[in-house]
């Protein structure tokens, strides 16, 4: 048996160490039109936008929408990643977990999972299909 803590302060040190080297190689120019990146803490995605991903990122942001996540949250990237590159790098997000500003916008807002996506009075938990934001937040209407 682990002494408590070791087991958890050691994963948490791995995926620290995993998190950085790819945010790290994930930061370096992948940022769409030299802008940088909203959503460095979660990593990259692996392919590029369409059209449908970029237009409705946009409109998300354009609603007020935000996304609370955390650097460590494996359904976080996972989020993001639905997005495509470009997309996913412009995503409205508030990192819940870097820092005490962060960790106190996220206890204000009480997040209690991550994703956790906000629209005003509205809020949906997990991780969402494009289709179920289009829904969710009135994109086509």
């Amino acid at each position: 048996m682990f002494p408590r803590g070791t087991l958890r302060s050691g994963l948490l040190i791995g995926l620290t160490t995993l998190m950085v080297g790819l945010t790290s190689t994930a930061s370096a120019g992948s940022a769409p039109s030299g802008k940088a990146s909203t959503t460095p803490s979660l990593g990259e995605a692996l392919h590029a936008s369409t059209a449908e991903q970029k237009a409705l990122t946009e409109h998300l942001r354009a609603k007020g929408v935000l996304f609370y996540g955390a650097w460590w949250c494996p359904a976080c990237f996972k989020q993001k990643s639905l997005f495509g590159k470009e997309a996913g790098n412009r995503l409205p997000y508030v990192e819940c977990d870097k820092d005490d500003a962060g960790r106190q916008r996220c206890i204000s807002a009480k997040i209690r999972a991550f994703p956790t996506w906000v629209m005003a009075d509205k809020r949906i938990e997990g991780v969402q299909t494009i289709e179920e934001l289009k829904v969710w937040s009135g994109y086509g209407r």
